[in-house]
C-alpha cells in the first residue's frame, strides 16, 4: 500500500524580490541551524532578501515579529524554532501559545510562515528540520511567500480612504 503524496506549489515569482525577516528561536541550535539554511535557500531561489534575529525560545517569537511589523519595513516573515515534548506541561502552553500568537498576527494580515516544529523527540525534529530531507524551513519561508504574492496581488492602487482630494476641496 502506497504512502499518502504531498503537493507543493509552484515557487511564485515577484517583480521585486519581497524582504523577509527570520524570526528564529536557537534553543536547539543545530536544527535551528538547519531550518534557518532551508528558509534562507527558499527566500534567495524566489528572489527575495532576508535578515535574521534571534529570539530566546519560541515564546517570544509572536512579539518580534509582532514589533518588527509595526516598526520595520518587511513584506513578510518566517518564525523558526522547535519545541522538544518534555516532561511536563509546558510543552503543551509553548506549542499553543506560540502558534496562536502567529495565527492572530497572520489574521491581521501579516504574511507569516510558521516553521515552529512541535516534535515528541529529536530525532523528529533533526529529520523536519533537514534542509535535504523535509526541510520545514524551506516550507514555512515557502508559505510566507506565498502569502507576500497573495498580498500583492489582491492589493489595489485605486483602493483609497473612500474620498478623493476634489471633494475635500469642495470641488466634488
Amino acid at each position: 500500500m502506497a504512502g499518502p503524496t504531498h503537493h507543493a506549489l509552484a515557487r511564485p515569482e515577484f517583480d521585486e524580490g519581497p524582504k523577509i525577516l527570520i524570526a528564529v528561536a536557537p534553543y536547539y541550535k543545530d536544527i535551528a541551524d538547519n531550518l534557518l539554511a532551508g528558509a534562507m535557500a527558499e527566500i534567495e531561489a524566489a528572489g527575495g532578501s532576508s535578515e535574521v534575529v534571534e529570539l530566546p525560545g519560541a515564546l517570544e517569537l509572536p512579539s518580534a515579529i509582532g514589533i518588527a511589523a509595526r516598526m520595520g519595513d518587511y513584506d513578510g516573515f518566517v518564525a523558526l524554532g522547535c519545541v522538544i515534548r518534555g516532561e511536563t506541561t509546558h510543552y503543551d502552553t509553548v506549542c499553543n501559545d506560540s502558534s496562536r500568537g502567529l495565527t492572530l498576527l497572520g489574521l491581521q494580515g501579516i504574511c507569516i510562515g510558521n516553521g515552529i516544529l512541535t516534535v515528541e523527540n529529536y530525532e523528529q525534529a533533526a529529520v523536519r528540520a533537514d534542509p535535504q530531507g523535509q526541510n520545514k524551513g524551506g516550507g514555512a519561508a515557502a508559505a510566507a511567500l506565498h502569502l507576500v504574492a497573495l498580498a500583492r496581488r489582491m492589493g489595489r492602487k485605486d483602493k483609497g480612504l473612500g474620498f478623493t482630494a476634489s471633494r475635500l476641496s469642495g470641488e466634488g
